[in-house]
């Protein structure tokens, strides 16, 4: 409870006394502003200070478009962020979190809007994180064309914040995917992730926890940085490879790899009566899984079903395609390698990683 001394009383409390300071927020916009407009594409009929954003689908050069949205968070791989001290690697994330969802549908992403939250407002911090939201905005082609800062005493621990991003795509109608015809022997096509992306992070956080680490000591699997900054590396975003790949009319599905890992995410494009084999030793598991697996006694199943594993983006293709999308994709900067096939599966899990012990061993 404040208590008002009987000069407060006479002169007044303002909002700053109660912990909010409105010339932060006005400094952190001002700041903020040559980062979205950084971000402009065609379609931005707007400027961030409004009370909306504004976007034109006709500009973008849509004829008969449907709208998709995502939302996505970067969820507690901010608190590493927060230990560390280093917050525009998260702001990457947040955007890749969204775009990578949106494009899995066919869609492009158009613009981007940005939800920041925290107790006491730290502008530095802020615009560091907005920093890393704009570069995310250039790599998918989105425009950041507007956001939220929420500054609420009494919610967050000092330097805490928490993070939600907004993107809306569209695709001409007739266009969205996963497509029907998904088939027994279609190719199933993995794109490298650059590591843990932005899930699993309270078990990582458990697994450094009972190992007696520090996120300055060293990393255990990178000895050239320390074990919050390789921790860091933002999610990979996927956008203009797999647009590119679509392009051609011959991608049946794509699936983000998130939360959930390769077992559960996969089973979300596949139809009734379909699973899919992956088999483990087709594609490299980066050097942070092994460690995680060995440091925290983590079963190669349980891996599967909570990391990305090394594979942040799944594409299903035909036979016939499947080696044209993935010549497209390595154009595209990608690491794109045949790590599967569609099967015929009723009965129990839809997803089955073969020679997973051998291929991981730890």
């Amino acid at each position: 409870m404040i208590k008002i001394s009987s000069d407060n009383k006479k002169n007044g409390l303002s909002y700053k006394d109660a912990g909010v300071d409105i010339d932060a927020g006005e400094a952190l916009v001002d700041a903020i502003k040559p980062l979205a407009k950084s971000t402009d594409r065609p379609g931005v009929a707007g400027s961030l200070g409004g009370f909306g954003g504004l976007f034109d689908l006709k500009a973008a050069g849509y004829e008969n478009p449907i709208l998709i949205a995502a939302t996505d968070g970067v969820g507690t791989k901010l608190k590493i962020a927060h230990d560390v001290g280093i917050h525009h690697t998260v702001g990457i994330d947040l955007v890749a979190m969204c775009v990578n969802d949106l494009v899995v549908q066919g869609g492009e992403p158009l613009f981007f809007l940005d939800y920041f939250a925290t107790g006491k407002l730290d502008t530095e911090a802020a615009a560091s994180v907005v920093e890393g939201i704009a570069e995310g905005c250039k790599q998918s082609g989105s425009a950041l064309i507007g956001g939220e800062t929420a500054e609420m005493p009494g919610m967050y621990a000092p330097g805490d914040y928490d993070l939600a991003g907004f993107s809306v795509g569209a695709a001409e109608r007739g266009k969205l995917l996963p497509s029907n015809d998904i088939d027994v022997h279609d190719v199933v096509l993995g794109l490298a992730s650059n590591g843990l992306h932005s899930n699993g992070f309270s078990l990582v956080r458990k697994v450094v926890e009972v190992e007696g680490l520090k996120f300055d000591d060293p990393a255990p699997f990178d000895a050239e940085r320390s074990l919050g900054e390789a921790l860091l590396d933002p999610t990979r975003i996927y956008v203009k490879s797999c647009l590119a790949a679509i392009k051609t009319d011959n991608v049946k599905a794509l699936a983000h790899i998130t939360g959930g890992g390769l077992i559960e995410n996969i089973p979300r494009i596949l139809t009734d009566g379909l699973g899919v084999d992956l088999y483990a030793k087709s594609w490299d598991l980066p050097p942070v899984f092994p460690w995680l697996a060995k440091a925290g006694g983590i079963a190669p199943h349980e891996m599967a079903r909570t990391f990305n594993c090394g594979i942040g983006m799944v594409i299903i293709a035909s036979p016939d395609h499947a080696a044209d999308i993935q010549k497209i994709l390595q154009d595209h900067g990608e690491t794109a390698t045949p790590i599967g096939e569609v099967v015929e599966r009723s009965e129990g899990e839809s997803v089955v990683v073969h020679d997973i012990a051998e291929a991981w061993k730890v």
